[in-house]
């Protein structure tokens, strides 16, 4: 089989590295540049095919949501007070109870209720 010649650039350190591990292997660099890419193509081809299933349901999910109408903006006013109650807890368990004020909507001012 004809062979092909490929250049690569890398910086020193990594360069010492893989001739370090290729001695320790018993390769030659480019023996052991060929093989690390062979396997991690084998890989990635053995996780694609593994997942193309479920990427397709993904792919199909988002076609579908893509031509679906856009839903109306909704303004805070628009909310009851329950609701709102909800979406502050919810944006607590993603951002912590200790996001800074500006961020956590509307804040009671003393001496005026909820």
């Amino acid at each position: 089989m004809a062979k092909t010649r490929i250049s690569i650039s890398l910086d020193a350190e990594h360069a010492e590295r893989i001739r370090v591990h290729a001695d320790r292997a018993g390769m030659d660099v480019s023996a052991y540049l060929v093989n690390a890419a062979t396997r991690q193509m084998a890989e990635t081809d053995a996780m694609e095919a593994q997942f193309a299933s479920i990427d397709a349901v993904i792919a199909a999910a988002e076609a579908e949501a893509a031509a679906l109408p856009a839903l109306p903006d909704i303004a805070e006013d628009d909310l009851t007070e329950q609701e709102r109650r909800e979406v502050e807890e919810a944006m607590e368990l993603v951002y912590g109870s200790d996001r800074p004020a500006q961020s956590r909507g509307p804040q009671q001012r003393p001496g005026h209720a909820a």
